[in-house]
């Protein structure tokens, strides 16, 4: 959890702009920068450039799965944390999502936690 006088910054990783809305919204008063790429291949540039403390990434994207891109963004900065935000509800592909770096694993129809998820989400 990013504790009071700290700035909290996201980075929100989907190819549907409505859905990067919606998230944005439903994260307001919690993180102080939002910062936006529409494909998983953006990741890399996004965050060297803006270093956010949580990367929400979707797994279905046009050029780079959101997969594909925590594992390169995990094997470039190993402190990264992600929270995949998806509609697949599978152990197969939480599985996949751990072993590609990341923390947690929210599906959309339940955004709601990925609120909760990032106020008490210790260091990682």
């Amino acid at each position: 959890m990013i504790s009071r006088g700290e700035v909290m910054k996201l980075l929100i990783v989907d190819d549907h702009s409505p859905m990067r809305t919606l998230i944005k919204t439903l994260v307001a008063g919690l993180a102080d920068e939002v910062y936006e790429c529409s494909d998983g291949s953006e990741v890399l540039a996004a965050y060297s450039r803006h270093q956010p403390d949580w990367v929400l990434m979707d797994v279905e994207m046009r050029e780079v799965d959101g997969l594909t891109a925590s594992r390169q963004l995990i094997a470039a900065y190993p402190a990264a944390r992600i929270i995949i935000v998806t509609k697949h509800d599978d152990e197969e592909m939480r599985a996949e999502a751990r072993a590609a770096g990341a923390c947690d694993y929210v599906l959309k129809e339940n955004l709601l936690t990925l609120r909760q998820r990032l106020q008490r989400r210790p260091e990682r």
